[in-house]
């Protein structure tokens, strides 16, 4: 379509400003408790009630249970934001809500806040997933209290999914044109939906989060965070949040309603074209329950095309848990260490060496991950980019070195350097030019020379190189941070051996030995000429 019909377009459609619209079944009472997100305190004399009850959430209970469920909570809007237009014709969404033992008052709280604080003519449903809950509450009497509200639907599952796959159970029914995914302990605040679809609607393959505030699991206030700050992972895979640095604000002059890019979402608030997210495969089917998730799509979503964004117009306030109240079929770490070994295969490349190690457990460990041939037909299929381009373009601050250390193996005694040849090794005086001295300390704790490993016996019983041949632990070597103690950091010990053994320059005969670990022998001690930190 040519640029002047687009103008033309989009001047027939028109604009608005933002609905700030906030609609209750019945005037609110200003002086209940935790009405306007104000915090609450629990009466002297049901201090022990309030903490037996806990557990139910992992979050004050008795709390939730005594503020309204359709309280009101302060616009954390920034200024610009009552400003702002978006488009006449936004698309409808689904919103999918998935739960297990969710508490009733904070379940009925999230419904509301959708409810009251959501324009009608674009929630084209709000579909409340039950996954195969154990509590009486969240069935017949959900079921009939939701009947006042003809756009609720609530789908009983009839064996655990797990979040993942409870998700994809909604998305499956959803008819509105994009999927809006939130979690069963929420507020939406005013203004909060608009600003989400017209970012989608402006381009499809875009994803749009709110910005997630905080709702005490404590006293239950309702607290507005830092507009600048975006969802990142450090090794291995973990979420997390960091703000956008001062100077950098200044720089791009970025204003508190400006769009950010956003590396990783946090994975439970987002709003997504439904056909574009069955395009990507939606989520990875092979993934357990819950946890890397959030990896899984964001990875997807920017390496094949796409973008993820915080909008700040949209707030949605979120209790955040120390733990999860419910059960996890298997070990809750091991299911997502699983999840998230599952992510790194398909997506990372060579950079899996990064995540495994710094999760070096799982090597040894070596978790059943499933078939992965579908995953990677997928990201073939949609030609997807290298996460190396991930790292360029999306994430450049992320500290990534494909290995740990790197350049001359030199010997602290004798100030010589080891060097490769053939399947041997041998002592040189160091030469930074001389490729056969160029050593590389993996992640994986291999000691490589090329395509080559370091073995502690080699053909000639004394240390030697062979072909590599992936990870075996025959091969590994503990040195600088792996170090199996602080004191033998500049050591190169064996990793599996007993007593433990290390690499020594023989002080007669100069030829590289193994020996008894000694920490203050430096002719067992070692320098590469860099380190990398990760």
């Amino acid at each position: 379509m040519a640029p002047e019909l687009v103008g033309q377009e989009a001047a027939a459609v028109g604009t608005h400003r933002v609905l700030a619209m906030d609609v209750t079944l019945a005037p609110r009472d200003p002086q209940a408790p935790g009405q306007f997100g104000h915090p609450v305190a629990v009466p002297n004399d049901k201090q022990e009630e309030a903490k037996s009850r806990w557990k139910e959430g992992n979050f004050n209970v008795f709390l939730s249970d005594m503020i309204p469920v359709d309280r009101a909570i302060a616009d954390t809007r920034p200024a610009g934001c009552l400003e702002q237009q978006v488009h006449n014709d936004l698309p409808t969404t689904t919103i999918i809500m998935c739960f297990v033992d969710e508490v009733w008052s904070t379940l009925l709280r999230s419904v509301h806040s959708v409810l009251s604080r959501s324009p009608p003519h674009l929630l084209q449903e709000l579909i409340l997933v039950d996954d195969f809950s154990t509590k009486d509450y969240l069935k017949e009497k959900l079921d009939a209290y939701m009947l006042q509200f003809p756009k609720v639907k609530v789908l009983h599952l009839r064996e655990r999914h797990g979040l993942i796959r409870a998700r994809l159970a909604g998305a499956q029914v959803a008819r509105g044109t994009v999927l809006t995914f939130l979690d069963s302990h929420v507020e939406c605040n005013v203004g909060w939906l608009e600003p989400l679809l017209e970012r989608v609607r402006l381009h499809r393959a875009r994803v749009a989060c709110p910005v997630i505030e905080v709702i005490s699991d404590k006293d239950m206030s309702y607290m507005t965070v830092d507009n600048f700050q975006r969802g990142i992972f450090t090794w291995p895979m973990n979420f997390g949040w960091k703000q956008i640095p001062q100077e950098v604000i200044k720089k791009n002059k970025l204003k508190e309603t400006d769009i950010i890019r956003c590396p990783v979402m946090a994975g439970g608030l987002f709003s997504i074209e439904k056909k574009y997210f069955f395009e990507l495969g939606t989520y990875d089917s092979g993934l357990d329950v819950w946890g890397g998730e959030n990896m899984e799509l964001s990875f997807k979503v920017w390496m094949c095309g796409g973008e993820i964004e915080i909008v700040p117009c949209s707030r949605v306030g979120h209790i955040f848990r120390n733990d999860n109240p419910y059960s996890f079929p298997k070990d809750r770490v091991r299911t997502v260490e699983r999840n998230l070994a599952r992510v790194a295969e398909v997506w990372l490349d060579d950079y899996k060496a990064l995540f495994y190690g710094h999760a070096y457990h799982l090597l040894q460990r070596r978790p059943e991950l499933g078939d992965l041939s579908q995953q990677k037909a997928l990201r073939e299929r949609l030609q997807c980019r290298s996460f190396r381009w991930y790292l360029q373009n999306v994430y450049p601050d992320l500290a990534a070195p494909l290995v740990k250390a790197s350049g001359l193996l030199v010997n602290v005694a004798t100030a010589r350097c080891i060097a490769a040849q053939n399947a041997t090794l041998a002592l040189q005086a160091c030469d930074v030019n001389n490729k056969a001295q160029h050593f590389n300390y993996t992640w994986l704790r291999l000691l490589q020379h090329g395509e080559l490993c370091v073995v502690p016996v080699g053909a000639a019983g004394a240390p030697g190189l062979r072909p590599c041949g992936g990870w075996e632990s025959g091969l590994a070597w503990r040195h600088s941070s792996m170090a199996a103690r602080p004191e033998l950091a500049e050591h190169l010990m064996v990793q599996h051996q007993h007593p433990p053994a290390c690499l020594l320059v023989h002080p007669v005969l100069l030829a590289l030995r193994l020996g008894a670990c000694i920490t203050t022998n430096r002719y067992q001690q070692w320098r590469f000429g860099s380190y990398h930190v990760a």
